[in-house]
């Protein structure tokens, strides 16, 4: 499992909670001036899981303010950036070149040296942590986007705000070393995500290109497991470059592209299989259902991978819960 910590108000008396909140934001972000009309039994939960050079923190917290100040900066500057993914409430956030509202489903960028101040509503969020020296951009050109509104539910936005959701949902699949693997993917993936809203595409390292299009490639085919007619080809075809670049792409992966999908079909597939809601659903159903329309396939497939029919595991799995 991941580094992870889980910090609670109920955890401590209700007059030292806002303290404690202040203190762990502190940490977690950097040192901040806080104010509430709820500081007296302050509400909040946080989730912190160490990702190698990258900290994510998902946090549900009563309505605050929050400022940023030169003198704040001045005593203390982790350098870092900060993407904030809204899931619940509204802010409204204040800089020296822009004030903006960020509604649920927004993402914005801060920088902890630039003043600030964010105003919240009872808010819930998932925030990213990057070192400033993890990013190839010049600093100057990414405060021009520091505070700016972008959408999380479309582009670039979407695919890191997918990965998050995916990431923190859930960490029990994951080994502690697995945490740093994780932080370079998540470092790509902001880098190209700050690369396409400055359209500085050209500014990105050849590597961060190449990775950054295979986590575009892999959620796409996440997407469409469901296709019996994806393919290389047609994947290749759906990102406008060959199927021989394509299956370069795949060298440094664990597998080739085919049996990238392969395994994420079977996955899924095991998944509704030991699935109870679903223990009425043929088999056949849920083959076809992860792309695969032919069961004498699905079968020989599946007990290649897990040593077991589809119908020993789903009767297994399912007497194990019972």
């Amino acid at each position: 499992m991941l580094d992870e910590m889980v910090y609670r108000s109920e955890d401590v008396a209700a007059a030292e909670r806002f303290d404690y909140w202040v203190e762990l934001l502190g940490r977690t972000h950097a040192p901040l001036e806080l104010w509430s009309d709820c500081a007296d039994d302050f509400r909040f939960s946080q989730r912190v899981l160490e990702l190698g050079a990258l900290t994510v923190w998902s946090a549900d917290f009563a309505p605050q303010v929050c400022r940023r100040t030169p003198k704040l900066i001045r005593q203390s500057d982790p350098e870092s950036y900060s993407l904030s993914f809204g899931v619940r409430g509204t802010s409204t956030g204040v800089w020296r070149h822009r004030e903006a509202m960020y509604k649920a489903s927004d993402v914005f960028i801060t920088s902890t040296s630039l003043p600030s101040e964010v105003r919240s509503t009872g808010i819930m969020t998932s925030v990213v942590e990057v070192p400033k020296s993890r990013l190839p951009f010049p600093r100057d050109i990414v405060n021009r986007i520091v505070g700016a509104p972008m959408s999380a539910q479309e582009g670039m936005g979407a695919l890191l705000a997918q990965f998050l959701t995916g990431l923190t949902a859930d960490t029990a699949p994951y080994q502690r070393a697995d945490g740093p693997r994780l932080g370079v993917v998540l470092a790509d993936m902001v880098a190209g995500l700050f690369a396409h809203i400055l359209d500085a595409g050209d500014s990105l390292p050849p590597e961060t290109h190449k990775r950054t299009l295979t986590l575009r490639i892999k959620a796409f085919i996440q997407e469409h497991l469901y296709d019996p007619h994806l393919t290389p080809a047609a994947i290749a075809a759906a990102h406008h470059i060959s199927t021989s670049y394509l299956h370069r792409l795949f060298r440094d992966e664990d597998a080739t592209v085919a049996a990238w999908i392969r395994h994420r079909r079977l996955e899924a597939a095991r998944r509704d299989l030991t699935d109870p809601a679903l223990h009425a659903t043929p088999v056949h159903v849920i083959a076809t259902r992860w792309g695969f329309p032919r069961a004498t396939d699905f079968s020989r497939a599946f007990r290649t991978a897990y040593g077991t029919t589809p119908t020993d595991h789903r009767h297994q799995a399912l007497c194990r819960q019972a």
